[in-house]
């Protein structure tokens, strides 16, 4: 498995770099050998490449989400904590979450999961399973542990988990349409797991909770995080910054009674 490591600019810019002999082209860096020129280098040191002074850092998940490639839009961290949370997701659980783009999403729940746990992906765009797949085979080679991932490329209404697992602890489905295939995944939850759905609109919002309703599932949680940024202001003091008080998504969680 190939290692990684972060070499972060002064304002942030993270880069997730291979360690290898062999020389690569990184975007906003330039062409380097990674392993000659890091060699010797510790976490917090500076080094220079061409024209940059970048810092070496150990990656953890917010190295990971800094420096992943994107495609698909990614669930962000503040929706993403909250579902982990409000979840009960942990360590040496089960989870199945369909939508798996970018991996926004994925790198979260693998942070938590643990070397017992198990991530099952499910991603229908090849394009944005790829990209997904290069963000997840990252996290492996730098968080201390991995779960078992396994990523499956197709609909999730066609897809088998025989032989992965017999039932899911959470299932997180971020799909245009969630609603025809909530019946058919609830039965795959244990008693007492959770199923979420992130529905950027409130149509959407609408159809999920009858779905789940008619599905026989109690719906434990419904509604929508907001995010307020503050910043320090140039006369002295700190005042809400100029990103309003967003919407995301409608998060509606459900559990099987």
């Amino acid at each position: 498995m190939t290692e990684y490591t972060a070499l972060r600019e002064e304002d942030g810019r993270t880069y997730i770099v291979p360690i290898q002999d062999d020389e690569l082209k990184i975007k906003g860096i330039g062409r380097f050998a990674p392993k000659p020129l890091l060699e010797g280098i510790q976490n917090g040191e500076r080094v220079t490449i061409g024209q940059k002074v970048l810092t070496k850092v150990e990656i953890g998940l917010p190295e990971l989400r800094k420096g992943m490639k994107r495609r698909a839009q990614i669930i962000n961290p503040k929706d993403a904590g909250f579902l982990i949370a409000w979840m009960g997701i942990g360590a040496g659980q089960r989870v199945l979450e369909a939508g798996h783009g970018s991996g926004g999403l994925a790198l979260h729940i693998a942070n938590v999961l643990g070397a017992n746990g198990t991530l099952v992906s499910v991603e229908n765009r090849p394009e944005h399973a790829e990209v997904g797949r290069e963000n997840m085979e990252r996290a492996a080679g730098s968080l201390r542990e991995f779960p078992t991932w396994i990523l499956l490329e197709g609909d999730v209404a066609e897809a088998s988990f025989d032989g992965i697992v017999d039932d899911f602890d959470a299932i997180i489905l971020d799909l245009p349409e969630p609603w025809p295939v909530i019946a058919t995944l609830s039965k795959k939850l244990r008693y007492g797991g959770k199923i979420a759905c992130y529905c950027p609109v409130s149509s959407q919002f609408e159809k999920v909770w009858n779905a789940c309703e008619e599905a026989g599932l109690s719906i434990d949680w419904a509604g929508e995080m907001m995010e307020r940024v503050w910043t320090k202001a140039s006369r002295g003091g700190v005042r809400p910054g100029n990103t309003p008080m967003g919407h995301t998504a409608f998060l509606l969680i459900a559990e099987r009674t």
